[in-house]
């Protein structure tokens, strides 16, 4: 038997059981890392850099890139590392900020998109309201009020679960540091006040839920209502990313946490869990990206400023260094 204050470190589960097999998952983890960072990354600079894309909508959606990297940057590095060097090894300080950052940028992320809901039923069904009620400092406030919530949320979780006396070893059953798989370790009935905690939690989730569902319906409502055949085909333009989206988000999650007993299995827990915290964020972009012209449009004028920018700055190079550098190359 040993408690929390014995534990030095956690023993997280390995992605497989062989070395190339690991080096596989490695590679696979590698390449999703990359098409998310590119894709969040090109989001990111697009509506930070386009002018015309400062509204509420890409506002919001610049906001939820920056959940999506955070999340991928929290548990993937750790993941990619043991199954390179082939350990399972996470000190106890390093799974507790892996935790506390995975639960804030998951529950930005949900909150985010909660009001990304609102936005696109205020522009839909109250357009004459939309630049009252959504406003710059309107938008400001609910961003930074989706942000505290989820650190408080997070910083409340953290520390309730780290403070159970842990008396069930330090092997963790996820390839990331989980609250359901810490608790797993507690003593008899000491997790009560954590589950307590958790279930205040999945009712504020729900609520966001049942106000996301209402809010489509009444969209949905408005849109069939529209007369013309391209105004209701721009305005699922900006409502089927979202729900698209949310749909993954929810879903994935319902699943990997409320299926059957019988359904269960080492494997399928892993690509469930692979599923919900690594695969949306190299996904959203994608989703978002399909649909919006404005965004994709924004997308290529970034990327060919960028090209004609390196192209034209390399004659200046070579002019620079003709008499130095005789055989300088430059590097686009």
């Amino acid at each position: 038997m040993s408690n929390s204050s014995s534990i030095s470190h956690f023993l997280l589960l390995a992605l497989a059981d062989t070395q190339q097999l690991q080096l596989l998952h490695f590679c696979l983890l590698l390449a999703i890392s990359l098409a998310a960072l590119l894709g969040n990354g090109l989001i990111i600079s697009a509506v930070a850099c386009g002018h015309h894309l400062h509204t509420p909508m890409f506002f919001f959606l610049l906001n939820l890139a920056l959940p999506d990297l955070g999340s991928l940057c929290t548990t993937v590095p750790k993941a990619m590392h043991n199954s390179l060097w082939d350990t399972r090894n996470i000190s106890y300080t390093g799974c507790a900020a892996q935790l506390f950052f995975f639960l804030f940028f998951i529950s930005a992320e949900f909150s985010l998109l909660t009001i990304m809901c609102y936005d696109r039923y205020v522009s839909i069904c109250k357009p004459l309201h939309y630049g009252t009620l959504l406003g710059s400092r309107a938008c400001a406030h609910m961003a930074a009020a989706a942000w505290a919530s989820a650190f408080l949320c997070s910083l409340l979780h953290t520390v309730n679960t780290f403070s159970l006396p842990l008396c069930h070893g330090n092997a963790l059953c996820q390839f990331f540091c989980e609250i359901p798989q810490i608790l797993k370790l507690s003593c008899s009935k000491s997790y009560l006040r954590e589950f307590w905690l958790i279930s205040v939690s999945v009712c504020l989730v729900f609520g966001c839920f049942v106000f996301i569902v209402f809010s489509y319906v009444q969209i949905f409502r408005a849109v069939l209502r529209i007369p013309s055949e391209q105004g209701r085909h721009n305005a699922f333009s900006t409502c089927l990313p979202h729900l698209a989206v949310v749909s993954l988000s929810v879903s994935t999650v319902i699943f990997a946490y409320l299926k059957p007993p019988s359904m269960s299995s080492p494997s399928l827990d892993l690509a469930l869990s692979v599923l919900y915290s690594v695969v949306p964020p190299a996904l959203n972009p994608i989703i978002y990206s399909l649909r919006n012209q404005e965004l994709k449009a924004a997308v290529r004028r970034l990327m060919t400023g960028c090209l004609l920018k390196a192209v034209s700055a390399c004659p200046a190079l070579q002019h620079i260094h003709t008499h130095t550098q005789p055989g300088v190359i430059c590097n686009l």
